[in-house]
């Protein structure tokens, strides 16, 4: 072994998935500076560095991206993305604009990444959520509270609190619209990266979209540790309004899974072979059971239209969108009835009725 690849295993990496992450790097560079910079950018020579202090550093001198390596390591492959552009946007200016004696992160840099959606903060790992307003707070803690009061034994009394909690968020969302009121948006991704996405999985996104205010998409991501791509789910939204989809989002896969190994006890099922079939019953169960209450609230003249703004931000995100169509699993008797089992879900606990220091407005998940 030569000494440059003990060194990488030292660092964490062996010298061969080292490599590949820089490949990938590099990978991400040409489609970030096509998509989002159109093509403005040459590519720069890119480098992973071992400090700690400083997540990524444009060097205009010997046009190099030097990206830190426990940055690399130890955060999500989304925070490494923004970090990536955030020096891209430094080239930018650099290069692009000719802009040689303003502070590095002066008023041109900020215009820059306010235009293009990237996180322009100087110090710090990219933020994935934007401040929160007290306001805004006060809506999270009245939607609790409603929650809170669907953990009622009555089946009645509990769907009652689940369908105010979600009337109280349309009516929240469509002021802010109506009143063009000040919102910043942020990301976040949900779940754990995998190889293939599975139709529950799909479902559930589409369900967000559809009904809890934010814009979903699936994006590949690499895991450096294993040298492979995979996708992950990116929600797009107000600060309040992602902690609440991410909460759904967690919910309804640990509850699918539990209605799944309650169904197999019940029917003395012993392997897993209808339970993707089972989980997408379930999924599009709920996504039934949230369309009626849409309906109701239409009725009621409750109407939401598509946040434009929101709209704007998640297109600086992704330029390019492109739609897939996937084949779904076999409407077998496991779907019916995780279909049924999926209408009958009311969604309940979890949001806290305090925000946390840590800047969330909910808990780890349901108990």
């Amino acid at each position: 072994m030569t000494r440059g690849a003990r060194t990488a295993e030292m660092r964490g990496l062996s010298a061969k998935l080292e490599a590949a992450l820089v490949r990938e790097l590099a990978d991400t560079y040409r489609h970030v500076a096509g998509a989002i910079f159109k093509g403005a950018l040459r590519p720069p020579a890119i480098e992973l560095v071992d400090a700690r202090s400083r997540l990524g550093r444009f060097v205009a001198d010997t046009r190099t991206i030097e990206i830190s390596r426990p940055l690399v390591l130890e955060s999500p492959w989304g925070v490494v993305v923004e970090v990536l552009k955030h020096e891209m946007a430094h080239q930018y200016v650099w290069e692009v604009l000719g802009e040689e004696d303003e502070a590095p992160h002066g008023p041109r840099f900020r215009a820059v990444c306010a235009r293009l959606g990237i996180d322009g903060a100087p110090t710090g790992r990219p933020a994935p959520t934007a401040p929160h307003d007290p306001e805004r707070e006060r809506v999270a803690e009245k939607i609790a509270r409603l929650l809170a009061l669907a953990e009622s034994p009555n089946a009645h009394e509990a769907e009652a609190a689940m369908a105010a909690a979600q009337r109280l968020l349309l009516t929240h969302n469509i002021e802010l619209v109506r009143t063009r009121a000040a919102r910043g948006y942020g990301w976040r991704h949900l779940g754990t990266p995998s190889g293939r996405t599975q139709e529950h999985e799909r479902t559930l996104s589409l369900l967000l979209s559809q009904y809890f205010f934010v814009d979903a998409i699936w994006i590949p991501v690499y895991r450096p540790a294993e040298g492979t791509r995979a996708s992950v789910l990116e929600i797009c939204g107000t600060p309040e309004n992602l902690e609440i989809a991410e909460y759904v989002h967690a919910y309804l896969i640990s509850t699918a899974e539990r209605l799944w190994a309650e169904h197999k006890r019940d029917h003395g099922i012993r392997g897993n072979k209808e339970r993707r079939t089972f989980l997408a019953g379930v999924m599009q169960g709920m996504a039934d059971k949230l369309a009626r209450e849409s309906k109701k609230n239409a009725e009621a003249g409750l109407v939401w239209v598509a946040d434009g703004d929101l709209a704007t931000y998640f297109r600086a995100r992704h330029p390019y969108v492109r739609n897939v169509r996937y084949s779904g699993q076999a409407r077998s008797e496991a779907y019916a009835r995780g279909r049924e089992k999926g209408r009958n879900i009311v969604i309940h606990k979890g949001i806290s009725s305090k925000v946390e220091s840590r800047g969330r407005l909910l808990g780890p998940g349901p108990s």
